[in-house]
């Protein structure tokens, strides 16, 4: 498939950027800076070229003749409002571009953790996630009423590089948690579910997450 993907330079980014060119995929890196991707950036199925994911007009170019769009957009701390508009432009960038679906690098915060309770309300939820968890779950409604084909897949509680196994519990709306009531995947595996939901499309206008 042809994916343009935002946000490669990150850790979650990177590890997608990699799964995606390890399955044979081709892949467009739109990045602001594209200095900051060395290394792969002579890739036979990569290309990268400059854009801002905050403007339609380039959002709509890097979609043109794709399969899917994928965001993997992380703002700075304190420019947490950037998520909403990021998701605005990439859903009129998609539709104007006419790529066939967008794929969402989402939150956890906005999982429930018990019926009408979500993560980021739960007391030992940390203060100083809750503005960007607040920002993803804005952003996510955003998404989800948009008439694009769009999938939004939040990670577990805990998110870090680790290992490639290819193992991993699915589920929706609830947040996955192991008999020990932890909630972990690895960057690495939680690429893996993203890149099996690009190839065989099982959650299209809808949210899942995956955790051990």
């Amino acid at each position: 498939m042809k994916i343009a993907l935002f946000g490669a330079t990150g850790t979650i980014g990177k590890s997608i950027l990699e799964e995606a060119l390890r399955r044979g995929h081709e892949v467009t890196a739109v990045l602001r800076d594209v200095s900051k991707l060395e290394g792969l950036d002579q890739h036979e199925k990569l290309q990268v070229k400059t854009g801002d994911i905050l403007m339609p007009d380039s959002v709509a170019e890097a979609a043109a003749g794709k399969d899917v769009v994928i965001s993997a957009f992380g703002p700075k701390f304190g420019q947490e409002d950037e998520l909403s508009e990021a998701a605005r432009t990439l859903v009129e960038g998609v539709k104007r571009g006419g790529a066939g679906r967008l794929i969402i690098v989402g939150g956890a915060g906005s999982l429930e953790v018990a019926p009408g309770v979500a993560l980021m309300d739960t007391p030992a939820f940390p203060e100083e996630w809750r503005p960007l968890a607040r920002a993803h779950a804005e952003a996510y409604e955003i998404i989800r009423a948009s008439d694009i084909d769009w999938t939004y897949l939040s990670p577990a509680a805990v998110i870090e590089p680790g290992e490639r196994t290819g193992n991993f519990r699915i589920g929706t709306n609830q947040l996955v948690t192991d008999e020990l009531d932890n909630s972990r995947i690895s960057v690495e595996d939680y690429a893996v579910a993203l890149l099996d939901e690009v190839d065989e499309s099982h959650f299209v206008r809808g949210r899942f997450t995956v955790a051990y």
